[in-house]
């Protein structure tokens, strides 16, 4: 009876023994399969935050426009244009007017804040019967902004390397060299520095070129017929009036060829 239970003690002892050599490779296995969750996880978690970051990225919009149309009273569209610059906070960029034989037109140039846009757009088209033109495009340069950004960055980051290093020179020419660097860093970074003021003024405020004019009928064809021939009749007197102001102007000239025409007859009839 003692040898049976030494027996099956001694089995039991191999037994656990072998299960306690297997946990290792197990623990192990385990382990590993976790990392490799884990590292799952993470590359998950940061491409959910790159996603994040694209998606809440602000996009840099140029929005442009140009419209023209016909109008009936040039002054009262003026106005009410003017009117709708002020109410969404714009201002007027340029303003020229010209005068044809078959119309006046008026061409104003407006700068309207990106967000104003569409209800200012919306307000000078509610008095327009229709557009002889009609042209709005948006430019995406959101790349274009984030590229200047960044290389603005690392310029200042090598700026201030640069100043670092001169702070530490030691000789003339080492001193002469980093600053010549140094003032074509800067002179990139202002550079760079003027294209996102240019940048974030076009994307902050749009612009719209606006032609509006008024056919104008020519007083010419307007006149009767008697009236035509009465204002004809006076112009021939008056052409009449500047021929002999002309001739009166130039009679030097004229009493030189007579006195030469008189010689040229009188030396003729001598050679005869």
């Amino acid at each position: 009876m003692r040898i049976i239970s030494f027996f099956l003690g001694a089995v039991l002892l191999l037994t656990s023994c072998n299960n306690k050599g297997e946990n290792p490779n197990s623990y192990g296995s385990l382990k590993a399969s976790e990392n490799f969750d884990i590292a799952e996880e993470v590359v998950e978690s940061s491409e959910n935050v790159t996603d994040n970051k694209e998606v809440t990225i602000e996009r840099k919009l140029i929005k442009t426009g140009d419209i023209s149309f016909e109008t009936d009273n040039l002054l009262e569209t003026r106005n009410h244009i003017e009117q709708a610059v002020k109410k969404y906070n714009g201002y007027i960029s340029a303003d020229n007017e010209y005068k044809s034989s078959q119309n006046i037109t008026s061409n104003l140039t407006v700068r309207i804040p990106s967000e104003n846009f569409d209800p200012f757009f919306n307000e000078i088209s509610s008095k327009v019967e229709r557009f002889d033109n009609k042209n709005i495009s948006v430019n995406d340069v959101t790349e274009q902004f984030l590229d200047v950004q960044a290389r603005l960055k690392v310029k200042k980051e090598l700026e201030q390397r640069y100043s670092e290093i001169l702070k530490k020179a030691s000789s003339v020419k080492e001193i002469l060299e980093v600053e010549r660097e140094l003032t074509n860093v800067r002179s990139e970074i202002e550079s760079m520095e003027g294209r996102l003021k240019y940048l974030q003024n076009q994307v902050s405020f749009s612009t719209l070129t606006i032609r509006f004019y008024k056919e104008e009928v020519s007083k010419a064809y307007s006149k009767t017929f008697g009236r035509r021939i009465a204002d004809a009749f006076t112009n021939g007197i008056d052409n009449i009036k500047w021929f002999f102001i002309g001739l009166v102007n130039i009679w030097p000239f004229i009493l030189l060829i007579v006195l030469l025409i008189i010689f040229i007859k009188k030396r003729i009839k001598r050679k005869e």
